[in-house]
């Protein structure tokens, strides 16, 4: 019975921990949510400076005050049809922790919307979608207004591999 009741309380740990303030952004005509406490600063779309032997979706670094920063393009970080930029999208500098250690990477997504107060009792977890399909970068899935925003665990989109990548770009 003890064991039961530590179970679930930590449940309703994890759903406590996803409750907060998100951004939340479209990519290809879907909305996702990111935890505002690992954003940075969100930037209008500034020259990219490509890196050669990069996968397809680092764009390359950019320089903002100074200090390069690595940017990714997370439509093509998960397997979307790649666009061109226009006048709505944004690069969102966010604080990534990997390893122990914190980089910051900016994001290309197609437009960000606004930021909103999500309770845990409107997230819900991830569906399974198969043993195949990897979907731990997903926090859960935010009921809102008839629709279903994906709340992303920016730490865990990148893997640890992509995160060193990244650091060696900048």
């Amino acid at each position: 019975m003890a064991e039961l009741t530590e179970t679930m309380d930590q449940a309703v740990k994890v759903m406590k921990d996803r409750e907060g303030k998100y951004l939340t952004f479209s990519l290809a005509n879907e909305e996702y949510g990111m935890g505002i406490l690992k954003i940075k600063e969100i930037i209008g779309m500034m020259p990219i400076t490509t890196v050669p032997q990069t996968p397809e979706f680092v764009k390359g670094v950019i320089n903002l005050r100074g200090k390069v920063i690595p940017v990714i393009d997370l439509r093509l970080k998960f397997g979307m049809e790649k666009v061109d930029y226009t006048e709505r999208t944004c690069i969102i500098v966010v604080d990534l922790n990997s390893q122990g250690a914190n980089i910051l990477v900016g994001v290309v997504v197609d437009s960000v919307s606004e930021v909103l107060n999500i309770k845990a009792d409107d997230i819900e977890d991830t569906p399974t979608f198969g043993t195949k399909l990897d979907t731990a970068y997903i926090l859960g899935m935010a009921k809102m207004e008839g629709g279903v925003k994906i709340l992303l665990d920016i730490d865990r989109v990148l893997s640890e591999k992509e995160v060193t990548a990244l650091e060696s770009v900048a």
